[in-house]
Formats: C-alpha cells, structure tokens, sequence
C-alpha cells in the first residue's frame, strides 16, 4: 500500500509539473536570471555578504568582465577597460580584471555580464510574449534556429579569439576593419572598446536577443504538443482497463 501510494503520489506532482510547467518556468528560470541584478543593490544596502555570494556562485557561469558589464548606483551604466584598470589594477588579465566588482563612486556591477543580461532575459521575457500566442505560433525549423543562433556564436567566438591577444589588445578591441568597411563614417567610440553605444556591446545585446528568441520559437511550441498528448492520454485511466481485464469471467470468452 505504501508503494502505491508513493506512484500516486510521484505521478500527481508529475502530472502538477506537466499541466503548470509554464508557471513553474516562469518562477526557477526567472530567479535563476534576475538573482545577478540583487547583486549591486546588496552592495549598495552594504549587505555584502549575500552580495559577494551572489558574484561567487554566478562567475562560474559568466566572465563578469567588468568592462563588460553594467553597473548600478554609481556614476555610468558602464565603463572602459582604462577606467576600470585605473580604479583596480593595471592589468590585462581577465582573472585579475573579473574580481572587479566595483566601489561607492563607480557603483557595482551585476553578476551577468552584457551579453547574459541579454541572451538569459530574452528567453525570459519572449517566453512571457510566446504564451499568449501559444496556439498560433507554430514551430521554428532547424534552419530557422541555427540562422538565429549563428550570430551569437560568431559574435562570441571572434570576441574569444580577440582575447588570446590580450584584453583590450585583440582586433575587436579597436574594430579597425570595421571602420575600414564603414569608411570611417561613425564615431571614434562606436568603434573602440566595449562601452555602452559601441559596436562590440551593440553586437552582443542583438545577438543575445535573436538567440533568446531562437530558443523560444524552438522548444516552447514542442512543450505545448507534448503537454496536449499527455492530456490525452490521462483520459484513459489504464489502471481501470486492467481491473477489468483481470475481473472479467474466462468463460465468458468461449471456446
């Protein structure tokens, strides 16, 4: 008894998780997304233990480059990798450089780098959009998802590439073939660095926000097929059909 109790019990938080799975997305993923924005404000209430807990379990999943980052509370949403090697160290290594968090006059950053801010809450927020729309939003294809993705891992593996020479050394530190391309035609600041307005952080928002969207056109419309089928399947209670199938008279059947 205590066995089947335990099924009915596994098979109804089951059955919860599969009728309110949007819900339950919404609520783990988004404190998942948005718990790096409590950072700077635990800093800035001088709460810095939960704040710098933040920073320390969120730097395993993001370089939290503070050139690349946004900062709360203090006197620019971001700064340059020569502001922030001015107030921390003189240094180009990105191990040095990420344990930047910030101070009083600068502000503090958030535990999400740029590109995370807007990648992670994309999927968040076209989620949130999705849903009303769910039964006239048909799936994205393969070719669709990768076309949308494909941005994001150009931007990214250029960037990557960019570093091996060093912060604020590499090719997409001073965009010269862009401006080549552009005949020189945007600001000096479009070009260089990583500031907000600038190419480099301009790249990093869209691609973020086409592969969010990817995502989401991909996987969300399976999650409502999958969800259907198994509403159709709960209309037939297999534990009654066996009932009847053991309780029925061998008899009855000839022969």
């Amino acid at each position: 008894m205590r066995t089947n109790t335990r099924l009915h019990k596994n098979r109804s938080i089951f059955h919860w998780l599969g009728d309110h799975w949007f819900v339950t997305f919404l609520v783990i993923y988004g404190l998942w997304v948005f718990v790096p924005f409590l950072a700077p404000v635990f800093m800035q209430l001088e709460w810095t233990g939960a704040g710098n807990a933040i920073y320390f379990i969120y730097s395993f999943f993001c370089h939290q480059l503070p050139e690349r980052s946004f900062f709360f509370f203090g006197d620019k949403t971001m700064y340059s990798l020569a502001e922030v090697q001015a107030a921390w160290h003189d240094k180009t290594n990105p191990m040095i450089l990420r344990r930047f968090i910030g101070n009083e006059t600068m502000g503090w950053k958030v535990a999400w780098s740029d590109r995370m801010i807007s990648f992670y809450t994309s999927v968040w927020f076209f989620a949130v959009l999705w849903y009303p729309f769910r039964r006239r939003v048909k799936t994205l294809g393969w070719l669709g998802f990768v076309l949308l993705l494909l941005p994001l891992i150009m931007d990214g593996s250029t960037h990557m590439l960019s570093d091996l020479a060093g912060i604020g050394q590499g090719f997409r530190d001073d965009n010269q073939w862009l401006a080549m391309l552009t005949n020189d035609s945007l600001p000096a600041t479009f070009y260089a660095g990583d500031a907000l307005g600038s190419f480099n952080s301009l790249m990093r928002f869209v691609t973020g926000l086409l592969a969010g969207l990817g995502i989401v056109w991909l996987a969300f419309p399976y999650m409502v097929q999958t969800q259907a089928l198994n509403q159709e399947l709960e209309k037939y209670d297999y534990g009654k059909i066996i009932d009847q199938i053991k309780g029925q008279d061998p008899r009855s059947s000839g022969g």
